[in-house]
């Protein structure tokens, strides 16, 4: 990710309704683990360390992040320890935590079987894997350029890897569905106008009032997935892998 575009995330991410609303999603989420108490938790790929703050309510989290900018800013919040340093080669002894999330991080990763494949070994027996990922290929546009992503999923492609990793899927559900079709027609506008757009219009945080009711989906979405719905389509995936 470029440099400007990470600091315009950084600076988005407490405030945007994206962000709040899959921060509320992740939450319901780990709320029905029943990790056990004082759980060992890694944030890897935790970019400024805004979800350790959330995840430090389950347990002891700890942080991985590659880029140097975001692993300061992730110190600065004494969220928990923050190590520089790739998913891929992660400098923790097998069976180290009980509950890993990597969120929106592996399709930045051009060997994503290799970063569950660590992920596998740093996860003790009987913990969990929870991850997000962009959903569709078929959605492919300029964000995903603009963000260096490899590849968006199905809840088949995700499957298929991280079972070759050795991981077995427990529960999956699309999220964020309100949108779809919108993302879907500008998907397709943008394909027509033959140019990649490079505006990072989506960091732009809307005003109160209407920020607020962009996030009112996610929440409604986060309470059903919570109480084990799964949505069956959306712009993102979620699953959790035992």
């Amino acid at each position: 990710m470029d440099r400007d575009y990470e600091l315009q995330t950084h600076r988005a991410e407490d405030r945007h309704w994206w962000y709040r609303g899959r921060r509320t999603v992740i939450e319901g989420v780990i709320d029905g683990l029943r990790l056990p108490a004082r759980a060992r938790i890694l944030d890897a790929g935790c970019g400024s360390g805004r979800n350790m703050l959330e995840l430090a309510r389950h347990g002891t989290v700890t942080g991985v992040e590659l880029s140097e900018t975001s692993v300061a800013l992730a110190r600065e919040r004494r969220a928990g320890e923050v190590v520089a340093g790739s998913v891929l080669e992660m400098p923790f002894p097998p069976d180290s935590f009980d509950l890993a999330v990597s969120l929106d991080v592996i399709e930045h990763l051009q060997d994503d079987l290799a970063a569950l494949r660590e992920l596998r070994r740093t996860v003790a027996p009987g913990g969990a894997l929870l991850v997000t990922v962009p959903a569709y290929p078929s959605l492919w546009s300029g964000h995903d350029e603009i963000n260096h992503h490899y590849r968006r999923y199905t809840r088949r492609s995700l499957q298929r890897v991280a079972e070759q990793a050795g991981w077995e899927q427990e529960r999956t559900t699309y999220f964020n569905s309100l949108l779809l079709p919108m993302a879907a027609l500008l998907r397709v506008m943008e394909r027509l106008n033959t140019k990649t757009t490079e505006s990072s219009l989506d960091l732009w945080v809307p005003p109160a009032p209407v920020n607020w009711l962009l996030e009112r989906p996610l929440a409604l979405e986060a309470a059903l997935i919570a109480h084990g719905a799964r949505i069956p389509a959306g712009l993102s995936l979620l699953a959790v892998f035992r």
